[in-house]
């Protein structure tokens, strides 16, 4: 049975910005990477909203830098996933690895981030970074006086296809209904967009490209025809899914399973396990704002830990 001060669960800049703080508080934190080291960050190319870079920097590079800074003050990472929970209110925490073996803790940090929603066409991951995105203000400046598709009909859609419209010179909204599901006033305000153009009743058959992205082939719900259009980008604006699965039983998730926190803080319902990140972010979801919910839940969880004290 191996004994913790605090474990981390979540490798991206939610975690990593969590173990710096926990660290340097000297909690000696140890933190679980999970499937994807990095989280999603890794996958993005360049990116170059992040303060502190002006000339941009890659996803890969940004998160091994703050993994080196977590390391250099002491923070130990394991290169494994956590296969269950059992949590409980202001008590032990236990973790069971995939190996079997058990883990207690007497704070835990939960920064296991979201997926986004894709279609799931076998182009989406093969085309992924190279004209696919699900964040258009991560990657919208790259797509300059060039077309592009936004999948949806939802707020999130509507908000990705009117920011897009700052830097491409054509935005195609597909949607597989004849309305949108958008609020009226987002909707209102993507129709008045000249720029816009609502693909109605119509599903993505396939992404179009070798190297990038060259178009897509839609289909009409209505009449069964197909056609293509042409363009540079791809943007899935499908929603996100939080990776909580595993501590649904355990805290309060909301309708979409991100995680409820406590007021401004990085608290759940269950004292002692703090969230931060896009698992817990259902409106930002970008790489500055869940570092700054890393650093909450460190000072928060070093701020229980000096409580129980």
């Amino acid at each position: 049975m191996q004994k913790e001060k605090l474990v981390i669960v979540g490798s991206g800049p939610a975690g990593y910005t969590a173990a710096i703080y926990a660290a340097r508080a000297n909690l000696n934190p140890l933190l679980y990477s999970g499937m994807l080291p990095g989280g999603l960050l890794t996958q993005t190319t360049e990116v170059e909203n992040f303060p502190g870079f002006p000339e941009s920097v890659l996803g890969f590079d940004l998160v091994t830098a703050m993994q080196a800074q977590a390391e250099r003050f002491g923070t130990r990472i394991e290169y494994d996933a956590v296969e269950k929970f059992e949590l409980t209110d202001g008590g032990i925490q236990k973790l069971i690895l995939p190996s079997g073996d058990v883990v207690e803790t007497e704070a835990l940090i939960i920064a296991t981030g979201a997926s986004p929603r894709y279609l799931g066409l076998p182009n989406e991951e093969r085309l992924r970074n190279h004209g696919v995105s699900a964040c258009a203000t991560c990657d919208g400046a790259f797509f300059k006086d060039v077309p592009v598709v936004v999948i949806g009909g939802g707020d999130s859609a509507m908000e990705e296809a009117t920011f897009l419209t700052r830097f491409a010179n054509k935005v195609y909204v597909v949607h597989r209904r004849d309305e949108l599901r958008a609020s009226p006033i987002m909707a209102e305000r993507a129709r008045a967009n000249p720029k816009i153009e609502f693909v109605w009743s119509s599903v993505v058959e396939d992404i179009l490209g070798q190297e990038s992205v060259e178009g897509i082939r839609v289909k009409s719900l209505k009449t069964g025809a197909t056609s293509e259009i042409a363009c540079k980008g791809y943007f899935a604006a499908l929603g996100h899914i939080p990776n909580t699965a595993p501590f649904k039983e355990f805290i309060q998730l909301d309708e979409h399973g991100f995680v409820v926190l406590s007021g401004d803080s990085s608290r759940t319902t269950l004292a002692g396990v703090f969230a931060a990140g896009d698992c817990a972010d259902p409106h930002y979801r970008q790489a500055i704002t869940a570092a700054g919910m890393g650093c909450k839940a460190g000072m928060d969880a070093e701020r229980y830990l000096e409580s129980k004290e």
